[in-house]
């Protein structure tokens, strides 16, 4: 479900109308999360710690009211549900995009994780589906423990899903540290919707 926003009333138009007329709209950020306390967690529940992180971050997108708007034909939309769209690592060290239904329940999202990966595992190519615009892209890297990241981007092709990198995690005293990037489109994202963005990231990680 999707609600259309009245741009002309919308106290954001002049935002979205500015940043939109760039060639690249985006803006993001990296930072080193401790996640010491999400990694214990999930080892105490018997759990991956990527579909841990993965389920955390689309829980907190999920709440912020920005990270789920987007873009379909120069008008913005207002989704109920956005759901991840992960990169899945095949045995031939190929990848393929995903498209993984959101629930706040995290063993219920563990369960469409699992058959979401078991179904881009048993498939050849990047895309393995018709993919919805109410998602995240999502992607770790974790052979690296990088300080920023760049995307990949084709700018004839208009995009206003945000996205999520992770890094390799790193152990210092017992301290675990994970880098995190996010880039968001600015006419629906500004810098304050991606602070209360890691507040409630952050939130959800140490519960």
């Amino acid at each position: 479900m999707k609600q259309k926003i009245d741009i002309a009333t919308w106290n954001r138009k002049e935002h979205f109308e500015f940043f939109s007329k760039f060639e690249e709209p985006f803006f993001g950020t990296t930072i080193q999360f401790d996640c010491t306390k999400a990694y214990h967690k999930a080892k105490e529940l018997g759990v991956s710690f990527f579909v841990y992180y993965l389920h955390k971050t689309i829980v907190a997108v999920n709440k912020i009211e920005n990270f789920r708007y987007r873009i379909e034909n120069n008008n913005v939309y207002l989704f109920d549900k956005i759901n991840a769209s992960a990169t899945i690592l095949r045995d031939d060290k190929t990848f393929g995009f995903s498209e993984i239904e959101y629930d706040e329940n995290l063993a219920i999202f563990i369960k469409n994780y699992t058959n979401e990966a078991i179904r881009v595992q048993n498939t050849t190519g990047l895309f393995t589906k018709e993919y919805n615009e109410n998602i995240i892209h999502f992607s770790a890297l974790p052979w690296v423990n990088f300080t920023s990241i760049s995307h990949s981007r084709n700018f004839s092709i208009p995009d206003s899903c945000p996205k999520f990198s992770f890094g390799k995690m790193t152990d210092e005293n017992g301290v675990k540290k994970i880098p995190m990037a996010v880039y968001v489109h600015h006419g629906l994202i500004d810098g304050y919707h991606l602070g209360l963005f890691f507040e409630e990231f952050e939130r959800l990680m140490n519960e």
